[in-house]
């Protein structure tokens, strides 16, 4: 199906009447528990968004672009979404934003809310969705523009560098300068699915050049420069011959940094350290750290600039994809 789904497809999936679909959906009425699964699961296969602004308005959609990422406490995502904001602040359309904490049955939720808004766009971080929220973006019949990962299958419109170029990329460079006891420091490699990618990508670099990673560290919950310094200090402690770390992003190394000047751990010289984003607050630290910059800002402003072009170009769907080049900056600790 690459229209939007009505009461009337999933009245006829269910094998029941609009009405007895519309009283499902909207909690109204009486209906069987087995008459409500079957309506239910109906709606989910198909796809199908409730319209909520339905009779309202006289417009199928609204001047709302739906923006969702999986925080916001990071400053990765603020500079996404400052970017998209740069670029909405000059029309008509202003972003909604939505969060899901890196759980796809979250972010299924959220699409779904967003949708049944009838927003004009969607933007969203990532490739990776459940089916359900797949079928949603599909049958949108809206631009949607999946941001700062290429490595995929998008729906739409595509914006963002390759994760697992950037791993590669550092995991060749490391190699390349001579170190070989290399370690990982990173956290949610199987939910952040970007930060998974570069890890499998630092992997085959390192396999190439006949090398492995000694030891890494996964840790839970939020980034910080605290997390940074105790793993580090964790990691070697287990592991005192390490001379390389690649951390999974700049808080992190930055940590690992600060646990290297309170310890007199010369970096490089005893130590090389590594890792992701181009943060700005590198600038601010004792030592440039190693980084791939990532180009936040300027997906955002592209992802919005493209859902603009949509809409002077009567919501069709372009499929145009934009693939920025991974740019590493060695700075001081490499």
């Amino acid at each position: 199906m690459t229209r939007r789904p009505t009461l009337k497809d999933i009245a006829q999936m269910a094998r029941v009447s609009e009405m007895t679909v519309s009283r499902v959906l909207r909690g109204k009425g009486e209906a069987s528990p087995y008459t409500c699964d079957r309506v239910r699961e109906a709606a989910k296969k198909l796809g199908y968004v409730p319209n909520q602004i339905a009779g309202s308005l006289s417009s199928n959609s609204v001047n709302l672009i739906g923006v969702i990422v999986p925080s916001v406490s990071s400053s990765v995502f603020s500079e996404v979404l400052t970017g998209i904001i740069n670029i909405l602040k000059e029309t008509q359309l202003q972003p909604v934003f939505g969060v899901t904490g890196y759980n796809l049955e979250t972010e299924e939720t959220v699409i779904r809310q967003m949708l049944s808004w009838q927003p004009s766009g969607l933007i969203i971080a990532g490739l990776e969705h459940t089916d359900a929220a797949r079928r949603m973006m599909v049958n949108s019949g809206i631009p949607i523009a999946e941001i700062m990962d290429v490595d995929g299958d998008p729906v739409d419109m595509n914006i963002g560098i390759s994760h697992a170029e950037a791993g590669y990329d550092m995991g060749a460079l490391i190699a390349a300068k001579g170190y070989k006891n290399i370690g990982f420091i990173g956290t949610k490699i199987d939910t952040d699915f970007r930060a998974g990618k570069r890890f499998h990508g630092f992997k085959k670099a390192l396999l190439e050049a006949n090398l492995s990673i000694v030891d890494h560290a996964f840790y839970t919950g939020s980034s910080s420069l605290r997390i940074g310094k105790d793993v580090t200090r964790e990691l070697l402690a287990k592991n005192p011959t390490l001379d390389c770390i690649y951390y999974s992003n700049d808080l992190l190394a930055a940590g690992g940094l600060m646990h290297c000047i309170a310890n007199d751990i010369a970096v490089p010289g005893q130590l090389g350290l590594a890792g992701f984003n181009g943060l700005e607050l590198r600038e601010g630290l004792p030592a440039l750290t190693a980084t791939t910059y990532a180009y936040r800002k300027e997906t955002g402003e592209k992802a919005a600039k493209m859902i603009v072009a949509a809409q002077s170009a009567d919501k069709k769907r372009s499929h145009e994809k934009v693939t920025f080049a991974p740019k590493i900056e060695i700075g001081d600790t490499l």
